[in-house]
């Protein structure tokens, strides 16, 4: 069941629904947007809450791309070193085979 979740992002409250078991995830998503807008907001480059807002959530989309494609990256690793290692076995399984004609 869903009930409001009450959060602070650049000195505005913002109430959220959400489920009990992900209240924890909202209330560390919304500090991790409003330390990400409060740096963007400190630098001076960029005014107004709008662009802000935007300036932010294309940092944190950034961010997660970039750990997205981290995690593909090592996927692909493991998947070479499986295929690596099946190719040994296959060769070795081969190579007894051959032994014992």
């Amino acid at each position: 069941m869903s009930s409001p979740v009450s959060v602070r992002i650049l000195g505005k409250e913002y109430q959220v629904a959400c489920p009990e078991e992900e209240k924890r995830a909202l209330i560390d998503s919304a500090e991790l947007l409003h330390n990400n807008m409060e740096k963007i907001k400190a630098s001076g480059k960029i005014v107004g809450l709008d662009r802000i807002a935007v300036m932010a959530a294309l940092n944190l989309a950034h961010e997660l791309i970039s750990l997205q494609d981290d995690a593909g990256d090592g996927l692909d690793d493991v998947n070479k070193r499986i295929l690596q290692m099946k190719e040994k076995v296959s060769f070795f399984l081969e190579d007894e085979r051959q032994l014992e004609l």
